[in-house]
């Protein structure tokens, strides 16, 4: 009697004591959490050209939008330029319209009135001949005298002829190959204003996007050689957060997916997307491969966090992540 209460209890006091392990057992394992840190994509802004630095229009800390001045650089030697190129297209120009025009009036008149001349002797040349054969059918003039009146007719139909030519000439203005080559001459010198335009207005460099300025590299009066960063600009959509994922659990995210983001000093985490995930596996720490060490391989895995919330992070920042 005695020994069966006894193997009773011991029973009901070993189902007790496994108990909790096998609620444990039930409980679903928490979701894993990957260690990472925020990083930026800077927005390197340089001018194309070198140049004294004249103007810093903006301090380390500071927000801008898209358009904001950023920096000047010197350039008195381009906007002379600018105005070099500006008078040689209105020199070229001027050029032009002269070919076009043709002569000056008065020269215009000048051939009329040698052309009116010349009509005039004509007109008098036919009569001359006309009363000459007459004449000659009398057997008044001679041969000789009749063909002398037909050669000044003909003298002086050439004469009208000439005139009536040149006056068309001097009308249309220059040869088709010299305006063609005036024209070309225009658009030289427009190119010429063009470019100078252009290397004045790279001197002075507007935000090309909206964000924080990281950082400054010059100050003003150093000078800054050609295609040297003067600001750095970090966008709020170019801040990503890397993390590395164990290789059992890379098949469990895909691109797209939400995941949740901790980091010190916040307790409600930043919602982002997963944007890239590595295709190649790396080791950390460096390992020789084998089946035993499988599970150091990592896989690095990048989220963008949404728009409202990416000015909360800052690069360098560590971060803990959480998949949705």
């Amino acid at each position: 009697m005695h020994n069966s209460h006894a193997r009773k209890y011991s029973g009901g006091s070993l189902i007790f004591f496994l108990l909790p392990f096998f609620l444990g057992a039930c409980q679903p394992s928490p979701e894993p959490v990957y260690q990472g840190y925020v990083e930026g994509e800077f927005v390197q802004v340089a001018a194309p050209l070198a140049g004294r630095l004249e103007d810093l229009a903006v301090r380390r800390g500071a927000h801008v939008a898209a358009g904001d001045p950023l920096f000047t650089l010197e350039r008195e030697e381009e906007a002379a330029a600018v105005a070099a190129a500006r008078q040689e297209l209105a020199q070229t120009k001027n050029q032009l319209a002269d070919l076009q025009k043709g002569q000056r009036p008065s020269e215009l008149a000048a051939i009329g009135a040698r052309l009116r001349q010349a009509q005039a002797a004509l007109e008098l040349s036919r009569q001359e001949l006309t009363r000459r054969r007459d004449l000659f059918a009398q057997q008044m003039v001679s041969a000789e005298e009749l063909d002398r009146a037909r050669t000044a007719v003909q003298r002086d139909a050439a004469a009208v002829k000439d005139l009536r030519a040149q006056l068309t000439t001097a009308r249309l203005g220059a040869r088709a190959d010299r305006i063609a080559a005036a024209r070309a001459a225009v658009e030289a010198a427009a190119a010429r204003l063009a470019q100078a335009r252009w290397a004045l207005e790279q001197k002075s460099r507007p935000a090309p996007v909206a964000g924080l300025v990281f950082d400054t590299f010059f100050e003003a009066g150093e000078f800054v050689p050609a295609g040297r960063p003067v600001v750095a600009l970090l966008p709020p959509e170019n801040r990503i957060v890397r993390f590395f994922v164990p290789e059992p659990m890379v098949g469990a995210l895909a691109v797209g997916q939400p995941v949740r983001i901790a980091f010190d000093g916040r307790d409600e985490p930043v919602p982002a997307r997963i944007d890239f995930i590595s295709p190649q596996a790396e080791y950390t720490p460096p390992v020789i491969y084998s089946r035993e060490t499988r599970e150091k391989l990592v896989y690095l895995v990048e989220a963008r966090p949404e728009a409202a919330a990416a000015t909360l992070l800052h690069p360098g920042q560590p971060v803990s992540v959480r998949a949705e």
